[in-house]
């Protein structure tokens, strides 16, 4: 069977032209109900849910918050517990004193004795009295402690000097023996206790008393 188009090209365009006119406002309606659509979700969201949802956070707070007053020295157990927080920052900034011991040992030649020692570990410094043979083993105890140097457990760590500032204060003598007292500065890195290791380096020669450094003044 043949068919044949008697419409003209003119009718033929016009309704093309409405269809495609059908289309885009179909098209059209669809994106503005969309659109729409979005805008409504967005307006109930900001004013309904959140709105909701922030009023229920502002009641739990405040419910919470009620709560923790009603508690009986909630202002002490709160002040103990920030205290408690803080114990191991403290603990990693406490002096190692049990170093010092072994530390006066190395430096104090054999002939010396001390019978007095004052250490502050908040200004770094360090008094030393005691009785000596002669001024020269004074000479010798300041003179080893101004060369005595410390290396930390930091690998290739370059040695430092342990003391400063070393003053013989004050010194006498008489026919039985010499008395000195002896000011210094130490670095405090000696009694750091974040340095596991400290070895302390001092002038080879030097014979260190390590077992009479009290004992033989309290037998004076």
């Amino acid at each position: 069977m043949v068919q044949f188009n008697l419409l003209p090209d003119v009718k033929l365009q016009y309704l093309k032209a409405r269809r495609v006119k059908r289309l885009v406002s179909l098209i059209s309606t669809v994106v503005g109900a969309a659109s729409l659509a979005l805008f409504l979700i967005a307006l109930v969201t900001v004013n309904v849910i959140q709105k909701n949802s922030l009023n229920n956070l502002t009641s739990d707070v405040k419910t919470q918050s009620a709560k923790l007053k009603s508690v009986k020295n909630i202002n002490k157990i709160l002040t103990v517990q920030n205290q408690l927080n803080t114990l191991t920052s403290l603990h990693d900034q406490k002096v190692v004193a049990s170093r010092l011991f072994t530390y006066i040992g190395k430096v104090t030649p054999a002939a010396v004795t001390i019978s007095n020692l004052n250490v502050d570990f908040t200004a770094n410094t360090m008094s030393i009295s005691g009785e000596a043979p002669n001024l020269d083993a004074v000479n010798t105890y300041t003179d080893t402690l101004k060369a005595t140097k410390y290396r930390t457990d930091t690998a290739g760590s370059t040695p430092v000097s342990a003391f400063s500032d070393i003053v013989l204060s004050s010194f006498g003598r008489d026919s039985k023996a010499a008395t000195y007292t002896i000011t210094l500065s130490f670095d405090s890195q000696i009694f750091d206790s974040t340095n596991n290791t400290v070895k302390l380096i001092v002038p080879s020669g030097t014979e260190n008393n390590t077992t009479k450094l009290f004992q033989q003044q309290a037998s004076n």
